[in-house]
């Protein structure tokens, strides 16, 4: 045979190898469990989203999904964790919001968001809600709160899930807009927060995921009293918007998002892609997404890409005007 021929054959081969392997490892993914990085302590509002989307993904790859919650430094510190996992598709991680603030408060991060990441989907996008504990504050309307926090300049405070998370920036982007001064106190994730907001302990509100608060509010443990965003929640009709309460312009998502380490096979990322939409779809995911004030959202990897870099650009503005910083 002519070198030539050879030589054509071989890339052939190569080239039919390459188209094939793709499907197969697709197909013969997962073949153990996987684990999913969470970077807040159990109870918060992130894993209110990820752990039953890992239930139900449990049940369609028929192998166990793994939660880690790994909690810290506003969700970096997980964050920093799954970008060094090992990227064979058995690693993935799911964080949100916080991470595109995180560059513009973290000035020396041991991961890029962007660099050594792959983006999947988002998974969950319930809006931020302004949350108070009656007992601390006599405010029953937003405006009632706003007018407090003017007559007591510094006096009143509200909780995050720590520096640099969509909830301290919600609290600072609020500051900016209605022109008042309200002490910020961070804690180890919106669970420990909320706990301390219903116990009536440290703070008076919170700017909340509306996933994480849902449950209190219902129960009557704390009030809502808007959310920020266009329209009302289904779950909670009769809790205004923040511009039906008379701030119109706030409007903060705390979205949740799932990644790959850097490195993944791309025929993974696309399954789970595909597993993550399917069981977005699934019944029991549309009553709990409802449940927790969240649309079933549908963002393809590409746009998801695409939709991060105008977020981190949006609260690198909100960073740079509130003077925020890591308390």
């Amino acid at each position: 045979m002519h070198s030539i021929s050879r030589r054509f054959l071989c890339l052939a081969t190569a080239i039919v190898a390459v188209a094939v392997t793709g499907p197969v490892m697709a197909q013969a993914w997962p073949d153990r469990s996987i684990t999913i990085i969470v970077p807040f302590p159990a109870g918060g509002g992130t894993d209110a989203f990820a752990r039953p989307l890992a239930a139900q993904l449990t049940k369609q790859l028929g192998k166990q999904i793994v939660i880690d919650n790994r909690g810290g430094a506003g969700g970096t510190l997980g964050a920093g964790l799954a970008a060094r996992a090992t990227p064979d598709g058995y690693n993935f991680f799911i964080g949100g919001a916080h991470h595109a603030i995180a560059p513009s408060m973290y000035p020396k991060l041991d991961y890029d968001i962007v660099k050594d990441f792959v983006p999947v989907t988002v998974i969950a996008q319930p809006p931020q809600v302004v949350v108070v504990n009656a007992s601390r504050t006599s405010a029953k309307t937003l405006q009632e709160l706003i007018a407090e926090a003017k007559a007591k300049p510094g006096k009143m405070s509200y909780a995050s899930a720590g520096n640099g998370t969509s909830h301290h920036l919600a609290g600072e982007l609020f500051k900016i807009m209605t022109k008042t001064e309200i002490a910020h106190v961070p804690y180890r994730g919106a669970g420990p927060a909320m706990q301390d907001l219903v116990g009536g302990q440290a703070v008076e509100m919170m700017f909340d995921g509306l996933g994480s608060s849902a449950a209190q509010i219902k129960a009557g443990r704390i009030k809502a009293l808007a959310v920020a965003a266009s329209k009302r929640s289904p779950a909670f009709p009769d809790v205004p918007t923040a511009a039906e309460a008379g701030l119109a312009g706030y409007e903060v998502s705390t979205w949740y998002a799932m990644w790959a380490p850097k490195g993944t096979p791309a025929p993974i990322v696309e399954r789970m892609y595909k597993e993550v939409q399917a069981a977005l779809q699934s019944p029991e995911l549309k009553e709990i997404w409802l449940n927790n004030g969240s649309d079933v959202p549908s963002m393809t990897s590409a746009q998801f890409a695409t939709f991060l870099d105008a977020e981190i650009k949006r609260w690198a503005e909100v960073v740079k005007q509130s003077g925020a910083k890591l308390d």
